[in-house]
């Protein structure tokens, strides 16, 4: 949710987001364990949408504030990824990339954890949970440092 990767000790890391101040917000929650979405706010509408964006993606209105989301998704569809050069993902291999249906609504790109792939299924229930730390694979303990993932609720 930047405009490009951060830079940290050893390189780019392609994990880590670029806050700027329209998603410093989403980020700060994220660090608090909250996940938010943007709902619009014009007569009519009301649609939650993610990622965050400055205007609504269906009316094109511009009133739309941050909510907080219950945390709750279904599997969209998912993917094992099994190679990967950017850092840090080639020490995480294999790892699940998917997309989750937020109970509020909107899809989200995500990494599913704590749940072998065999156990995966079309719609079954996760629950939001943020990696954080400053180990290979985790977010940097500083801006970013809580990265939304989902695991089986």
């Amino acid at each position: 949710m930047g405009a490009g990767a951060r830079v940290a000790r050893g390189g780019v890391r392609g994990d880590l987001p670029e806050v700027d101040a329209f998603t410093r917000p989403y980020w700060d929650a994220a660090a608090e364990g909250r996940l938010l979405v943007r709902r619009c706010r014009a007569e009519g509408c009301g649609v939650a949408h993610h990622y965050p964006r400055e205007f609504c993606p269906r009316c094109w209105s511009e009133d739309v504030g941050w909510e907080q989301a219950g945390g709750r998704a279904a599997l969209y569809t998912w993917s094992v990824v099994h190679r990967n050069d950017l850092p840090p993902f080639g020490g995480r291999v294999p790892y699940i990339a998917a997309v989750v249906d937020l109970a509020e609504g909107p899809r989200m790109m995500t990494e599913i954890v704590d749940c072998p792939e065999s156990e995966l299924r079309i719609g079954m229930p996760l629950v939001v949970h943020f990696r954080r730390g400053g180990g290979e694979g985790e977010g940097d303990g500083g801006e970013g440092g809580a990265i939304p993932v989902f695991r089986p609720a």
